[in-house]
């Protein structure tokens, strides 16, 4: 039987809301075990998102699926004693407190590397271990701002715009995942574990592909340009009859394409228009040229004559449509899982496709665990505790 890449590396997810999750679910969803240390009573705080469904956080679920949950309170010493044994029985540590909180604990990289000198030890915070800003909090609002992703974002001259999708928190936990498997092959190669240290406003910077270097390069600031591209141009939004549709032309020959599609085969060789930066140059005046003609007909229409073409476009789809749509359904994008308490829902799909993925079963989806669920399991079996012990401390923690 195939396996999981992942599958036999044991992940300790001591992380909370959404970057530190999001990073061990990625390891999760490669066959990874992740064991989920949560706080006693309310435990991560994310199981107080929305939306709800009979009490329980549907936000919780989406990326905490199919860990395991133990009880454990590290602000007491028998609480650090039992989170030192479990680092023993793991390959990876991811933990997303701001920077210094697992030293104030004793449970920092050098602390810990010394019960496991194998260990990888995955630091996700708002700065990055070091830096006058490390001490600081940061959630994924802050560090879009800080990091200048909403300076580049919404409409020119409105107000602030926070991108939809948190990505302050997502792209972290990606660049995350991204160091963790890393250092798995490092310790492969050498015997020796590593501390990956993940700053989200490092992340924010990272992806900012035009606005830094077009600041390095020409002294510009960039600005936000709504649904226009900053430097490839027609890569818009395009107002039709009943809505938008848009298209993304990346060079010449889709440039051409799309003219004579929409009928104005005259633009293709306008000195104006002829080049990528000449149409840069004349921005406004290509986009109106074009809108003139996609406002004469419906969004259906367009994508039917657009897709003939060869023009890469699409309408705008609200969520709902995701839920029909054949190519979504074709990748497994979106996964059921069968959540105790809420019934049966539908979650995002892991988006990295791979032969000893699917073949390992990638439909086998697991719940997200109820807090402190498998505290008993880990405790008797992981760690080796006696069962009456293990049921003393489940019964002090629940």
């Amino acid at each position: 039987m195939s396996k999981k890449p992942l599958e036999g590396i044991r992940v300790l997810d001591f992380t909370n809301a959404l970057a530190g999750p999001y990073c061990s679910m990625m390891l999760g969803n490669m066959g990874a075990e992740v064991i989920k240390v949560e706080k006693p009573g309310t435990g991560d705080d994310s199981r107080g998102y929305g939306p709800f469904v009979n009490g329980q956080s549907g936000y919780f679920v989406s990326v905490n699926h199919g860990k395991k949950s133990v009880v454990c309170n590290t602000k007491d010493p028998e609480g650090v004693e039992m989170f030192k044994e479990l680092v023993k029985h793991v390959d990876i540590v991811v933990e997303n407190l701001k920077a210094g909180a697992m030293n104030r604990m004793g449970l920092g990289y050098e602390e810990l590397k010394k019960v496991n000198p194998k260990l990888i030890y995955v630091a996700i915070s708002g700065f990055g271990q070091t830096g006058p800003y490390s001490p600081r909090p940061a959630y994924d609002m802050v560090v879009q701002a800080m990091g200048g992703v909403m300076s580049i974002t919404g409409e020119p001259g409105g107000k602030p715009v926070r991108v939809g999708a948190s990505i302050g928190d997502i792209i972290a936990g990606i660049f995350g995942a991204f160091g963790a498997v890393t250092a798995l092959y490092k310790r492969a190669v050498t015997g020796e574990g590593d501390m990956v240290d993940v700053g989200m406003l490092d992340c924010q910077l990272a992806i900012l592909e035009n606005a830094i270097i077009k600041y390095s390069a020409t002294g510009v600031v960039a600005g936000p340009m709504g649904a226009v591209h900053p430097t490839v141009t027609p890569f818009q939004a395009f107002e039709t009859k009943d809505n938008y549709v848009i298209a993304a032309c990346g060079n010449n020959r889709l440039y051409a394409a799309f003219c004579n599609a929409l009928g104005c085969p005259e633009l293709i060789d306008d000195p104006r228009f002829d080049t990528n930066m000449h149409r840069n140059q004349n921005l406004k005046l290509i986009g109106d040229l074009l809108t003139e003609k996609t406002r004469t007909k419906t969004t259906a229409e367009w994508l039917e004559i657009l897709e003939k073409a060869g023009v890469p476009c699409t309408g705008i789809n609200t969520v709902d449509k995701l839920f029909t749509d054949p190519q979504v359904a074709a990748r497994n994008m979106l996964i059921e899982i069968d959540q105790p308490g809420m019934g049966k829902v539908k979650i995002a799909g892991n988006p990295v496709k791979m032969a000893s993925i699917e073949a390992a079963g990638d439909a086998d989806h697991h719940a997200a665990p109820a807090l402190g669920s498998s505290t008993r399991d880990v405790l008797v079996n992981m760690l080796g505790w006696d069962e009456a012990k293990a049921d003393d401390y489940v019964e002090k923690f629940h």
